[in-house]
């Protein structure tokens, strides 16, 4: 098999992270802070790629599902309360997911944003309840993330950044002000729950484990790399054209107000399309994986096509739809707040995730030393931003 036929699950897992949250987030900051909080992309894709890895080899080596691991490991309640950490993250998740879908497209044709979104929430639940849901949803994925990357990359070329500070920008900095969104930034694109959910999807396609090497090739790294190069092209874009304005991005028109300078109307419309695509793509993934790992944390199983799943990926898609018809405020802010919550249960999610890549199930496949020096660094990463959202949230640290 070659590479490009094992091409998938990561890319799953990448779709997922270049949600709304994450582009409402590199945008603000790029305007706010130039080129400032590239590094945190750099890093955290890094992280990405080795936490995703070790559920790549999970998926592969053992005779359980994730969760059915982590309960043949360390008991059941552990399980459980596995499954239930995912599905608050994908809780927070389709808020951001639900939020931009309706406005990109009340952009696009006009409308109720709102009705919109209730539209699109339908739309993706058909699409879920269709026979083969995963064969649907990675193509589907696979589609959108192509469409994507080749209009962010066209975007951040015709913006002419400034190259030298962007590579000034990747060495550590932590600019006033810049706390939530630092840790916006990390919950999406070192999306621990994405990463987690890949031995899933690893497993529907039954990768064999002597297709590691070429999976980690095919699909693994440009997988996750795909997502973070665009999410620095972004935020290299907002530097280029609103430059350090320090402004905060409230609604979806100033969002994509940033691409009006480089094509007019067309970079409008460009960035809407892109906006949307984003939003379709995460709230699949997200949805799924919400409803599979908690209703397997709940020992009904992990089947993408099982009644109660799917109910439970109904129940993702609805708490989304009630939370942006009724929430007061900027959705923008909304939806960046939203993504920052997620890392509240990512520190549970990263330690069972090492802890498990390094059990004897997996064999030959199980963490090595300098995995192990990753996953650390990660752990530590994954502390610290919870730690600070927590003094964020109560006014420790000054938002």
């Amino acid at each position: 098999m070659s590479k490009l036929a094992l091409a998938g699950p990561a890319f799953i897992a990448g779709a997922w992270q270049f949600g709304p949250g994450n582009l409402a987030s590199a945008i603000e900051a790029g305007s706010a802070f130039g080129y400032a909080l590239i590094w945190v992309i750099i890093v955290s894709t890094i992280l990405m790629i080795f936490f995703t890895d070790m559920s790549v080899r999970v998926g592969i080596a053992s005779p359980y599902s994730m969760i059915g691991t982590i309960k043949h490991t360390l008991g059941k309640p552990v399980g459980v309360l596995a499954g239930f950490g995912v599905f608050f993250i994908t809780l927070c998740f389709s808020v951001g997911n639900a939020a931009g879908s309706g406005l990109a497209l009340s952009m696009l044709f006009g409308g109720n944003a709102i009705l919109w979104t209730l539209a699109v929430t339908l739309a993706v639940a058909f699409i879920l309840l269709v026979r083969n849901v995963y064969k649907t949803i990675e193509r589907v994925l696979l589609c959108l993330v192509i469409l994507m990357s080749l209009g962010f990359i066209a975007s951040a070329f015709m913006a002419r950044p400034d190259w030298a500070a962007s590579l000034a920008g990747s060495l550590p900095s932590f600019p006033p002000g810049a706390e939530l969104l630092i840790v916006a930034l990390v919950g999406t694109n070192f999306s621990i729950n994405a990463a987690f959910f890949t031995s899933y999807a690893t497993k529907a396609r039954k990768v064999r484990a002597d297709q590691y090497a070429d999976t980690t090739v095919g699909d693994t790294i440009p997988g996750i790399v795909a997502p973070g190069i665009m999410t620095a092209l972004v935020i290299m874009v907002a530097a280029a054209v609103l430059g350090h304005t320090g402004q905060r991005v409230e609604t979806l028109p100033q969002l994509a107000g940033v691409f009006e300078p480089l094509a007019g109307q067309v970079g409008y419309y460009v960035f809407v399309t892109g906006f949307f695509a984003a939003a379709f793509s995460s709230m699949l993934a997200n949805a799924t994986a919400g409803g599979t790992l908690l209703s397997d944390g709940l020992g009904w199983g992990g089947s993408f096509d099982d009644v109660r799943t799917k109910l439970l990926v109904g129940c993702v898609l609805t708490f989304g739809l009630l939370v942006v018809a009724f929430a007061p405020g900027s959705r923008v802010q909304l939806i960046i707040l939203a993504q920052a919550m997620t890392v509240l249960v990512a520190p549970l999610l990263g330690v069972l995730l090492v802890l498990m890549a390094n059990n004897k199930l997996l064999g030959a496949l199980r963490n090595k030393w300098w995995q192990n020096v990753f996953g650390g660094l990660g752990l530590i990463s994954i502390f610290a931003t919870s730690i600070l959202l927590v003094l964020t949230l109560t006014g420790v640290v000054a938002r």
